[in-house]
């Protein structure tokens, strides 16, 4: 069982940079971030396989960049131009096949708090 830990999040004024961070104990294929906000649903947010091809929502884009050290096995997630809207736990997520699709992968984080004040 690979384990995912998260790291980063904070406190942020909108306009503002942050970034997250995420150490897997062991190889994974697609890595990604989720999100959920209050009162809301949990969703996709970025995704990257281990080849480096990204994917992101298109509320992110432009914003949001994905990355990650194969060698190190952690995803980053580069976050700028913070909105109230992108308050949320964000969740690291990863893949255990190759197969397996980020909409529903085999290993969670425990979630790391953004907040982003107006």
């Amino acid at each position: 069982q690979v384990q995912l830990v998260e790291s980063g999040g904070g406190l942020v004024q909108a306009g503002g940079s942050l970034g997250l961070s995420c150490a897997a104990s062991g190889r994974t294929f697609s890595m990604g971030w989720y999100r959920q906000a209050p009162g809301k649903q949990r969703e996709l947010v970025a995704t990257i396989t281990r080849g480096g091809n990204t994917n992101y929502v298109d509320s992110v884009k432009g914003r949001f960049t994905i990355s990650r050290d194969n060698a190190k096995n952690t995803v980053y997630l580069a976050m700028n131009s913070l909105k109230p809207e992108d308050t949320a736990v964000y969740y690291c997520a990863a893949a255990r096949f190759p197969v397996t699709p980020m909409t529903n992968p085999d290993y969670w984080g425990k979630g790391t708090l953004v907040t982003v004040s107006s």
